[in-house]
């Protein structure tokens, strides 16, 4: 869901650069996680603000993807899945924003998880390899700053490439 769907990176990115009038390090952010692009001193707040309630309420669409998935729910089975355990307070934020962007999406084909493994199906779109690697269907590698540089993946940039990919 997050940085497929949702964009919390550019939620986040915003709220710092103006709570601290600073930008981010988009290099640091090339190594695995967004985190590693805020100043150190300031990670512990970044994570503070993740784990606390509202954060992932209102987060940014990413383009296209009410439409897309709008589509891809015509045709196909679809399921949001989520590893919101790690931000327990995500849950109920995570929910009412599917609701609200994603209303025909219906709360059974929403799985928040602790840990994506056990899930199976056709196609996953994810912006993690820990989450790809132990699926069994086609993998599809959603583009985000974190994950760049990584080859081997069937990789999706956007959108639009989903709607060309599966739907065409």
């Amino acid at each position: 869901m997050d940085e497929v769907i949702a964009d919390p990176m550019e939620e986040m990115i915003g709220w710092y650069k103006k709570q601290y009038g600073q930008d981010v390090d988009w290099d640091k952010m090339l190594v695995g996680s967004w985190l590693k692009g805020f100043p150190e001193e300031h990670q512990g707040l970044v994570m503070e603000r993740l784990k606390g309630p509202g954060f992932f309420r209102h987060l940014p669409v990413m383009e296209d993807a009410v439409e897309v998935l709008r589509e891809l729910n015509e045709r196909y089975e679809v399921f949001i899945v989520s590893a919101a355990m790690e931000f327990p307070n995500s849950l109920k934020d995570k929910y009412d924003w599917l609701q609200e962007h994603f209303p025909f999406i219906g709360w059974q084909q929403i799985a928040f998880c602790g840990s994506k493994k056990p899930i199976a199906g056709d196609y996953m779109i994810d912006d993690h390899l820990k989450n790809l690697d132990n699926f069994n269907g086609n993998k599809l590698l959603f583009t985000a700053p974190h994950n760049i540089n990584i080859t081997g993946y069937t990789r999706v940039n956007d959108w639009e490439e989903v709607r060309k990919l599966l739907l065409n």
